[in-house]
């Protein structure tokens, strides 16, 4: 047995007790109640970009596929069907074929076909005739030329070239199919699915309602009433409103360190889990614009940060540096601890880095007596916020001066996709555990994500290089090696990758937290009430 294998086996067994527990006879009926932490632009989860707008809408969709929602790590051997009843590849995983369930409803009775299928992807790829207002998924399917029915239960996606774990990005809960009889607008406040659960009403910064659909194709689930979605952006308050029984759930993956150590204290009953949420801390450098388009001045930013400091501060210490992909046992493809040392601008010793980075600073004018002023833009809820505060703070010790431009929720994402911020303090949560998603979403040419501009054609091109192997050592090798060009090239420096949790009381069952993506276990069909 090799040692990825070794590797591997250990991870699965860690995760495995710490999410296992007796099994039990499921109880129909009961509102699950949540406290959730952020007010959505929208309900279109094709639209969205975080939690607060894809968590709560899981579970009026299906995909074609979908990660197994009781095993906590995701990767390529826990998809399962979902409105795909099985799957192929042709030899050279260039094509990719499904046969479809028959007899599922929308919402609103009317069947579900394979035109359904086509109709969603040609909304992702753009050539609809209708437009999604924004489109962060875009570049997931790049590599997407054609989506082909065959008759009404089964259909085809035809690849320009091989890619092998292109199916891991149709289980992500970012992948849901939408109806070709509802206008993209209308998803956007009344989402009509086929899902577990209808919609019922979202009322920005208050709640979203949802209740059990009793026309599901799973005949036997879900196994709630419904679920309320409580909007509380204060976490003391929602964490008050956890412990006096008026929520079944906290907010999920939102709690840090301090406020999961001061939950279980209080009520040593309840069920907390903190784990990596692949929601990675991360200064954004506006590349685009004076002063930053200078690559020395953002080399003077990534010399100052102190990821050790972030980490200690923010997480007691439970937080871990590692490159762009999330670092193991719990993530799949990132590299270990001691080569995430050796990236550029990870040397451990700061004084030497930030005597760099000075350096590089009066080498473009500045100095002690010529600081330069900037703002450092970030969304408005603690997370953000928090990791900014710091992020000024470092950066004064490389002559740089800089004003908290707090953000709200709505705007967040717009803003920055025009590019209207000189840095920003980032989280950057990703849909899934796999070098296609982060690689092409985040840092590829040309993406609608790629918040900072980030371009080199020859990064691109390993991209595509790492993609289509089928061999995965070979192709996390090259992963290894694509993650420290990006370091070198200063795009998105990773702050560090956080870990974070949720809480429960004891009689809410059925619940499996991620632990290497928060985006793909929000369905809820399987949670039911003991009580």
């Amino acid at each position: 047995m090799n040692r990825f294998c070794r590797a591997a086996l250990s991870a699965a067994a860690i995760i495995a007790s710490i999410f296992a527990g007796p099994a039990a006879a499921q109880k129909p009926g009961g509102v699950l109640k949540v406290y959730f932490f952020d007010s959505p632009a929208s309900m279109s989860i094709h639209e969205e970009s975080t939690i607060a707008g894809e968590g709560p809408a899981m579970g009026v969709f299906n995909n074609l596929v979908m990660y197994d929602q009781h095993k906590p790590q995701t990767g390529l051997d826990t998809i399962v069907p979902d409105l795909a009843t099985e799957w192929s590849w042709n030899a050279d995983h260039s094509r990719l074929s499904f046969k479809l369930r028959q007899g599922v409803k929308w919402h609103d009775g009317k069947p579900f076909t394979a035109a359904d299928v086509k109709c969603t992807f040609e909304l992702l790829l753009g050539t609809a005739p209708e437009k999604l207002r924004l489109n962060p998924r875009k570049p997931w399917y790049r590599n997407l030329d054609a989506v082909i029915p065959e008759g009404d239960f089964a259909v085809t996606f035809q690849l320009k070239r091989p890619q092998p774990a292109f199916i891991a990005l149709l289980a992500s809960g970012f992948t849901p199919i939408y109806p070709c009889h509802v206008p993209a607008r209308d998803m956007r406040q009344h989402p009509i699915g086929t899902g577990p659960f209808k919609f019922v009403e979202f009322k920005p910064n208050e709640y979203i309602k949802v209740t059990r659909n009793p026309d599901y194709w799973k005949r036997d689930r879900p196994y709630l009433d419904g679920i309320e979605w409580t909007i509380i952006k204060n976490q003391a308050t929602g964490q008050l409103a956890f412990l006096s029984g008026k929520f079944d759930m906290t907010s999920p993956y939102f709690f840090q360190v301090p406020l999961i150590n001061d939950t279980m204290k209080q009520d040593p009953e309840a069920i907390c889990k903190l784990v990596p949420s692949n929601v990675n801390r991360n200064v954004m450098i506006n590349r685009t614009a004076p002063p930053f388009n200078n690559p020395e001045l953002r080399r003077a930013v990534a010399l100052t940060i102190d990821r050790k400091a972030f980490i200690d501060t923010l997480t007691q210490g439970k937080g871990d540096i590692g490159g762009t992909m999330l670092p193991p046992p719990e993530g799949v493809w990132g590299m270990p601890p001691e080569m995430a040392e050796t990236l550029p601008g990870y040397d451990p010793d700061i004084a030497k880095n930030r005597g760099e980075a000075r350096k590089l600073m009066e080498k473009n004018g500045y100095g002690p007596d010529k600081r330069l002023a900037i703002k450092v833009s970030t969304r408005n809820i603690p997370p953000y916020r928090d990791l900014a505060v710091i992020l000024i703070d470092q950066l004064k010790q490389v002559y740089i001066d800089a004003e908290l431009e707090p953000v709200d929720s709505p705007a967040w994402f717009p803003k920055v996709a025009r590019k209207d911020y000189t840095i920003g303090a980032n989280l950057t949560g990703y849909g899934i555990d796999d070098p296609d998603q982060t690689f092409y979403e985040n840092f590829a040419c040309g993406s609608e994500n790629n918040y900072d501009g980030y371009c080199n054609p020859e990064i691109d091109k390993l991209f595509d290089e790492q993609s289509s192997l089928t061999d995965q050592e070979k192709r996390k090798k090259l992963v290894w090696e694509i993650e420290r060009r990006l370091a070198d090239d200063v795009a998105r420096p990773v702050v560090y990758h956080n870990r974070s949790g949720t809480c429960w009381h004891s009689y809410v069952k059925g619940y499996t937290p991620m632990v290497n993506s928060i985006y793909n276990g929000n369905r809820m069909e399987d949670v039911w009430l003991d009580k």
